[in-house]
């Protein structure tokens, strides 16, 4: 079974596991909180993301609408190879971007 987690540092947010449709409904959950705080930006970093698939883009999505909504900005960091593919033959370059 997949798992993943999270850590947070101030406003840094370290992605631990794997993203995809198992793991990406409790993640989301578990991080309701994310933009209730006085920072400018949050910062995502991905580097420890194993494997990811359009669950995984759709969170980074889902964030990026939560964030337009409070009226703050998210910055993704160090995305993994195979979700920047994703994002690639997704249109979402522009979107998206580490």
């Amino acid at each position: 079974m997949s798992t993943v987690r999270f850590e947070n540092d101030s406003n840094v947010y370290r992605i631990i596991g794997e993203l995809n449709m198992a793991t990406v409904p409790q993640l989301l959950n578990d991080m309701s909180g994310l933009f209730n705080n006085n920072y400018d930006t949050t910062v995502i970093d991905l580097s420890e993301v194993s494997r990811s698939d359009s669950a995984g883009l759709a969170l980074l999505l889902e964030w990026l609408a939560q964030a337009k909504h409070n009226n703050t900005s998210i910055t993704f960091q160090n995305l993994p190879e195979q979700m920047k593919a994703i994002i690639k033959v997704s249109g979402l370059e522009e979107l998206i971007s580490s």
